[in-house]
């Protein structure tokens, strides 16, 4: 049952960035999702659910958690790719190879007049949320490698550290991924 769930999950995790990038700009939802599969493939149900509240509910509690971080990531990223579209094409071009906004991120060539760019604006938000999306997801499971391994040093001064409760594995991964 495992391997079926296993291979399920990769088959997912697989799937869903091509559908992104087929949709253009993606979701916050879309990004948590993409963020929680990754870590649930590379950390283990074990430590995933230790992450999360150790429940049933585990991949639901990184979903939620992930979405709100992936909502600040595209209004982030957003606001960035305004101040870039309103550099001159000058100063854009001095900063990115010689490229405007348009030719950096791409236009919609089907599209005339006042929004043919509208389409770079979009690939601009998606790859820098992306880009944000991914590095998080990394911090996250660094985290929680980190924390598995203080948890097998020491048991005791990871209860000291974090407490006994059901909720310490959590509360150390939280720990390092805001502190990182």
């Amino acid at each position: 049952m495992k391997r079926y769930l296993t291979i399920g999950a990769a088959a997912v995790a697989l799937a869903i960035p091509a559908a992104a990038m087929a949709a253009g700009t993606p979701t916050a939802g879309s990004l948590a999702a993409q963020s929680c599969k990754t870590q649930l493939t590379t950390l283990g149900a074990a430590t995933f659910k230790s992450t999360y509240g150790g429940g049933a509910n585990a991949y639901g509690k990184c979903v939620s958690k992930a979405t709100h971080t992936a909502s600040t990531e595209l209004q982030s990223a957003s606001a960035a790719c305004k101040t870039e579209q309103a550099m001159s094409d000058t100063d854009f071009a001095t900063a990115h190879d010689g490229k405007t906004f348009n030719a950096t991120y791409g236009t919609n060539t089907q599209a005339k007049g006042k929004n043919a760019g509208a389409n770079a604006f979009g690939k601009c938000v998606s790859t820098k949320a992306k880009a944000s999306a991914q590095q998080q997801t990394k911090t996250t499971i660094a985290a929680a490698k980190t924390c598995k391994a203080e948890l097998a040093a020491s048991k005791t001064a990871f209860a000291t550290a974090y407490g006994s409760k059901a909720n310490a594995f959590g509360k150390c991964v939280s720990k390092k991924t805001t502190s990182a």
